[in-house]
């Protein structure tokens, strides 16, 4: 069995997020869908993370199986592009080791949520807009707080199926990326269901003045999302890349 990863991205306004549900159109379906068509038989996929509906992918990475090598797989890529809808797009399609593995090999993930301060008739979709002034140096040192722990339940959606709350932060920062746009990213080895968005949303309680740096760090010691800030809206949040060792990649 030959194992392939795929590199893509999405807009998910029209999706109701990445997985497989029974009552609404979402990535991976569209995806398993037009290699079906292509390959002529059920191709099962599985992706390296679980994005909620309306976030977007820069960068995702899916895998799947097929029995025989396919030798071309730049013109495999241009045929799902073909059948794909415009919200959608292939990148790239190359061969993994067997056992390689888009999800559980993943050694880090990196988000970002875009903010803005200004109205922008062609952005409003793809960003949050605020209205207030925020204290982004507040805001970063909260995000040096980050680093001194790895149980982020405060910041989990409550009742996953998850074993641990555990998870190591690599980069957590805002930057202005142009006029009235902030950008918030944050790299880690996993993220929990909603945490990105929970993240965002108790730091901005920081930047209106309503929460002390020391406050942030007591929230996360609390342990309890109820003391967490409110979860900001997913249309402005994007999943960014994806890593991986460089063993598992075929040469």
């Amino acid at each position: 069995m030959n194992r392939y990863f795929i590199y893509l991205g999405y807009n998910g306004k029209s999706f109701n997020g990445w997985q497989v549900q029974p009552n609404g159109i979402t990535v991976q379906q569209c995806i398993e869908e037009a290699l079906a068509t292509l390959l002529r038989r059920p191709v099962p996929i599985v992706g390296a993370g679980r994005t909620d509906a309306g976030i977007h992918a820069r960068l995702m990475v899916a895998h799947f199986d097929w029995e025989e090598g396919i030798t071309d797989l730049p013109f495999l890529a241009e045929k799902l592009n073909r059948l794909l809808p415009k919200d959608i797009a292939v990148y790239r399609i190359i061969p993994v080791k067997p056992d390689a593995h888009a999800r559980f090999d993943a050694t880090s993930r990196t988000y970002k949520y875009y903010i803005t301060t200004r109205k922008d008739p062609f952005n409003y979709d793809l960003a949050y807009k605020m209205s207030g002034k925020l204290d982004f140096e507040a805001m970063n040192e909260a995000c040096k707080v980050l680093f001194d722990f790895v149980d982020f339940t405060s910041f989990s959606k409550l009742h996953t199926d998850v074993k641990t709350n555990n998870c190591r932060i690599y980069q957590a920062g805002w930057k202005q990326e142009e006029d009235g746009v902030w950008v918030f990213t944050v790299q880690a080895d996993r993220f929990l269901r909603n945490m990105v968005r929970a993240i965002v949303g108790t730091l901005l309680e920081v930047g209106r003045g309503k929460l002390t740096v020391d406050g942030f760090r007591k929230v996360i010691e609390a342990k309890d999302r109820c003391k967490a800030g409110t979860s900001v809206p997913g249309h402005a949040l994007y999943l960014v890349d994806v890593t991986y060792p460089e063993e598992l990649f075929k040469i």
